[in-house]
């Protein structure tokens, strides 16, 4: 199903069934902080030694390696060296052993495996949704465990991991953060994650998604999900913790006009599975589309810039001529 373009200020006159292209026109993305000159110095020697990669293993079991692909190499941008980096508190030893580390992830964890099609089943009753930015211009990916329509599994798992990919897709250039929305309304004690899953999903996002997490908004929490919140909370490291707000309006930080009414903003959004999981994935699949061919027109270059890549070309690194790379 086509996604038809829309204007940054564009007020839908029934009920929205497809994701929004864009933010509103106020929000926009924080300034990039300037690197210290000792940190432009530790991201340098980072990008010589991921660039020198000619091989990454296929399995965190064993020693078996294979040549690094180009998908990988795009993967390596200056803004995802710098996550990593600060992610380890600009530790210049931990951090090429945890971009390695996630590569490694990647290709064991088998994302490209996750296809639309095997992941639909998770999401046919909405509950998780990809709608709307934040003041900020970050992407919105509401879960709602109370709409759970399947036993706890890997594949449960992998729906979020699917989800976080797709919200990555989703993000506009100078912004590689992203909104979390919990809505725990109507939740019951079989629907909400079991403790393992919630370490689960937190070591996967703290390892492989770092400096990912924005804002996470949870509203409507009952009293068993706050102890599951006290189990949970000494695995979630203190920079993550602080970006957690409970029951707090969120019109104070999504722009009414993109979010939800159940949390609190003017869009009646009607979920039909059909219509929202084909839109999305087009839309998705679209932007990576246009993302690798950028990637490819400007010399497959390790340390890309992501706004760039996302279609902003002031900044852009100028073009590398004669540029090996493995396929």
């Amino acid at each position: 199903m086509a996604v038809a373009p829309e204007p940054n200020t564009f007020m839908p006159t029934g009920p929205v069934k497809t994701p929004f292209l864009h933010p509103l026109d106020v929000s926009k993305p924080p300034p990039t902080p300037t690197l210290t000159p000792d940190q432009e110095k530790k991201y340098d020697s980072l990008l010589a030694e991921v660039s020198s990669w000619t091989h990454v293993p296929n399995s965190s079991k064993d020693s078996t390696t294979s040549p690094i692909t180009d998908n990988e190499r795009m993967w390596l941008t200056r803004e995802c060296l710098l996550r990593y980096l600060r992610a380890v508190k600009w530790n210049s030893v931990e951090a090429p052993k945890r971009l390695l580390g996630t590569l490694t992830w990647r290709r064991e964890y088998g994302l490209a495996s996750h296809t639309p099609d095997y992941i639909s089943i998770e999401n046919e009753t909405g509950k998780q949704v990809i709608l709307g930015y934040d003041n900020a211009a970050r992407p919105c990916l509401y879960l709602n465990p109370g709409k759970q329509n399947t036993e706890r599994s890997e594949r449960q798992i992998q729906h979020l991991v699917f989800m976080l990919e797709r919200v990555i897709d989703m993000m506009v250039p100078g912004q590689e953060t992203l909104s979390l929305l919990v809505n725990f309304k109507e939740s019951s004690g079989g629907s909400n994650p079991s403790v393992g899953q919630g370490r689960q999903t937190l070591s996967i996002l703290q390892t492989h998604y770092p400096e990912r997490l924005g804002r996470a908004l949870v509203i409507n929490v009952p009293w068993a999900v706050w102890g599951f919140f006290k189990l949970i909370t000494p695995f979630i490291d203190p920079l993550t913790r602080e970006k957690l707000k409970f029951n707090e309006d969120l019109r104070q930080h999504v722009p009414p006009a993109q979010l939800l009414k159940t949390h609190g903003g003017d869009v009646e959004f009607q979920y039909d599975h059909a219509t929202y999981w084909s839109a999305l994935n087009q839309l998705a699949d679209e932007r990576r589309t246009a993302y690798a061919e950028r990637w490819v027109r400007n010399g497959k270059r390790v340390g890309e810039l992501e706004a760039y890549l996302k279609g902003d070309d002031r900044g852009v690194l100028e073009p590398v001529q004669n540029l090996t790379t493995n396929s």
